[in-house]
């Protein structure tokens, strides 16, 4: 009997408190929601996330609080995100490395089905460039130095792991090409050793490149994307110079933890849609290189299915990894 009684107390309770929770689903948000940037602030992911935050909290009626938490390649903020509760207080904008690229380089401490992938916000071609007084106008001119003077050229990156790391890797097995990586700790020191000839080339995102190479000192040779972009119309696509599978794309989208109400879902996707179309948000992308790209949570997913598979074929051929 008693074990009865128990059993009946639960499901009363439960259904007692049914009504509680739809309702606090139906007022979400009302307390502050925290936005995980798993990147230094000042960062090119930083600053779509500060946006997203100021436009999205007009919208929502609640401040959004980024919080830069990086390390490990963008994991460890995204394993803080994924182990937070599923109230839709705590979501992450990432780009594809914690998401994608880190589960074919090392042992990360959560699996793909602990992400919820909400939408994708913004999509940021890799591009491929030198110091202009290094002479060199074309990619095939970049191909043909390295291959006339093996293991002497060097390329920037990042470091270890990153997108712009795996992009001249991709660049270098593409044109079977010997050439030096050297890591650096964050784009901006990276770029430094183009510009002051510590390194030959570097592959990374546009956004980091755009000023220097509208001030002129560096150009562009090619764009590591599915096509040219408006800020640089003369500068080709790597296919269109010779190397079709030279293709790398940061993808910039927001996610949160396996679990989420399916209606708080479907208000930050809807929400983030909205922002994504603001003319101060697409104002934004433009001056970063970027351009505006929402999806599905099934298309994210399969994107950066899509993603991990490109860096582990990389990673395998270069005998890359990190732990």
């Amino acid at each position: 009997m008693l074990k009865r009684a128990l059993v009946l107390a639960t499901a009363t309770l439960a259904l007692a408190l049914a009504p509680v929770a739809q309702a606090q689903t139906a007022a979400w948000p009302t307390r502050p929601i925290r936005l995980v940037v798993p990147y230094a602030a000042g960062g090119p992911t930083d600053l779509i996330g500060r946006k997203v935050a100021t436009l999205m909290a007009a919208r929502l009626g609640q401040p959004i609080i980024i919080d830069n938490k990086l390390g490990a390649g963008g994991t460890i903020g995204v394993d803080n995100v994924l182990r937070s509760p599923p109230d839709g207080y705590t979501l992450a904008l990432v780009a594809p490395g914690p998401v994608a690229g880190m589960f074919a380089l090392a042992k990360v401490p959560y699996t793909q089905a602990d992400i919820q992938y909400l939408t994708l916000l913004a999509r940021n071609p890799a591009v491929i460039g030198v110091n202009v007084k290094s002479g060199i106008k074309t990619l095939a001119e970049l191909v043909k130095a390295a291959r006339n003077a093996p293991g002497t050229l060097n390329f920037s990156s990042a470091g270890l792991g990153t997108t712009p790391h795996i992009g001249s890797e991709l660049f270098k097995q593409e044109a079977q090409i010997d050439v030096v990586h050297i890591a650096y700790k964050g784009t901006a020191p990276a770029t430094a050793a183009l510009l002051s000839g510590e390194v030959q080339f570097i592959s990374t995102d546009l956004m980091a490149l755009l000023p220097y190479a509208q001030s002129g000192a560096i150009r562009i040779l090619a764009i590591a994307g599915a096509r040219r972009v408006p800020q640089l119309p003369d500068v080709p696509t790597t296919a269109e110079s010779g190397l079709p599978g030279v293709l790398m794309e940061t993808n910039y989208g927001v996610l949160g933890p396996r679990g989420m109400p399916a209606e708080v879902q479907k208000k930050i996707r809807d929400t983030l849609d909205e922002v994504v179309r603001m003319p101060e948000m697409t104002e934004l992308l433009a001056q970063l290189g970027a351009v505006p790209l929402t999806s599905t949570p099934d298309e994210y997913r399969s994107l950066m299915q899509s993603e991990y598979e490109k860096w582990k074929s990389v990673a395998a051929r270069g005998n890359i990894r990190l732990d």
